[in-house]
């Protein structure tokens, strides 16, 4: 990843595809919000990309330009997108079945939104036992699936006239899994591949088939995905960008920030406890207790690291942390998040906090979706390659260098984003010391 200072970075000339794997809330959710924003329809509320600001050298200088005019950003008239999908619905459809989006605004973009139609994927029951689908690819081993997938992505560039391309997981939790054998290099992970091997999962045969297509890649989901041996030195080697993992949104999103303002104050913690209701297929797939045991390891780490309970042991250590999501079909999209902090504070007096986040999955998760996309990009035409780790802000478990802890305080990570920003540009860091303004 590193990049001097000042780098030069190419225009974000021409269309840049966006190919997002999965066609259901999350991906017609950013697709629809997309269109309406350019119709002028909506605004691209919780997009940094598109509303955000950042502030360059001292804050008496004023100078506060939007993020997407100070770095050179794809235009949103260029975005182009493609999808898998094990439903052959178009976006359209999908996002009418999704329930997310009101019919009303679907109407108004039913021609862009009924244009694309997901492409077969590369879908195995065993590692999503809650779904099924017929829109599934047929091969005679996992290597000759993501060369079909290679020849999908060279097709999609070529027919669309596309300049650069981006592909971004949206898809469903997959199983619990731990790093393997033949994940160690590329010659063992293609071998495996040939071999139908267990642990080369769909969403690896994605990452594989981007990365050896120039393709950044980007994991929404807490799958062990890109974030192995083999595919890591796939894109250091391709000079390709990656990111993840899990899209903070909802609970975890309030954790990140809440955690490190109790941290600050020296508040100590007894006990988190998190529950959830949702009725999307996120929601199905995660009522299988090995999809919930992705997500839960997910979910669970973020407390550990902000709080540091082996820094602080008087304040966090052996807290309880309880992580519970339950499917209940009539809440659809709309998550409902409850909380129950048990904190203490002076001379060891307990206190409590309660939270109920109802909130919308997908219309949070969606401008994450856009802004990876524009950032990835950006990062690509910036020569930036491996992991970003500029952009954990936006993931539950960030992927880091190897042996470094993910950073999880949303606040150090919008520094270090913002930062990074900078640093390509040639500013200055800002560090929020503010010693010149009383010399």
């Amino acid at each position: 990843m590193p990049v001097r200072k000042g780098a030069e970075i190419a225009p974000a000339k021409g269309k840049l595809g966006v190919l997002l794997v999965g066609l259901g809330a999350v991906s017609t959710t950013f697709i629809a919000g997309v269109e309406a924003i350019k119709e002028e329809l909506a605004e691209p509320i919780g997009s940094l990309t598109q509303i955000g600001a950042i502030r360059l050298g001292k804050r008496t200088d004023n100078r506060v330009p939007a993020i997407k005019d100070f770095v050179p950003l794809a235009d949103l008239d260029d975005l182009i997108f493609g999808a898998w999908d094990i439903f052959p619905d178009s976006a359209y459809d999908a996002a009418v079945h999704a329930g997310v989006l009101e019919k009303e605004l679907l109407n108004k973009l039913r021609k862009p939104l009924q244009k694309i139609k997901p492409m077969k994927a590369v879908f195995d029951q065993t590692y999503v036992k809650r779904l099924s689908g017929t829109n599934v690819k047929a091969g005679k081993n996992k290597l000759e699936l993501a060369r079909q997938l290679i020849d999908e992505i060279a097709d999609f560039k070529r027919k669309h006239r596309c300049d650069r391309l981006v592909m971004i997981w949206a898809a469903s939790t997959e199983i619990f899994m731990k790093t393997h054998a033949v994940h160690r290099d590329l010659k063992s992970f293609e071998q495996a591949m040939r071999d139908n091997h267990k642990a080369i999962a769909p969403s690896m045969i994605y990452a594989y088939a981007a990365l050896k297509s120039g393709v950044p890649f980007a994991n929404g989901a807490p799958n062990l995905t890109v974030d192995i041996p083999a595919l890591m030195n796939l894109a250091n080697q391709n000079g390709l960008p990656v990111c993840g993992k899990d899209f903070k949104t909802g609970q975890t999103l309030m954790k990140t920030i809440l955690a490190p303002g109790l941290k600050s104050r020296m508040l100590g913690l007894h006990g988190w406890y998190s529950t959830n209701i949702l009725g999307n297929r996120d929601g199905e797939v995660l009522d299988d207790p090995d999809s919930f045991k992705t997500k839960e390891e997910s979910k669970l780490s973020v407390l550990e690291y902000i709080l540091q309970p082996e820094v602080y042991p008087q304040l966090y250590k052996d807290f309880s942390h309880v992580v519970r999501i339950n499917y209940y079909p009539p809440r659809g999209d709309n998550k409902e998040g409850w909380d129950n902090i048990d904190i203490f504070g002076w001379l060891g007096y307990k206190m409590q906090i309660k939270i109920d986040f109802l909130c919308r999955d997908s219309i949070l998760a969606a401008p994450i979706v856009l802004d990876l996309a524009l950032f990835l990009d950006l990062a690509q035409r910036t020569g930036m390659k491996g992991v970003q780790e500029w952009l954990s802000f936006y993931f539950k478990s960030p992927m880091t260098a190897p042996g470094l802890y993910p950073e999880h305080d949303i606040f150090i990570q919008l520094m270090k984003l913002k930062n990074t920003l900078r640093h390509l540009r040639g500013e200055d860091l800002i560090t929020h010391l503010g010693l010149e303004y009383y010399d």
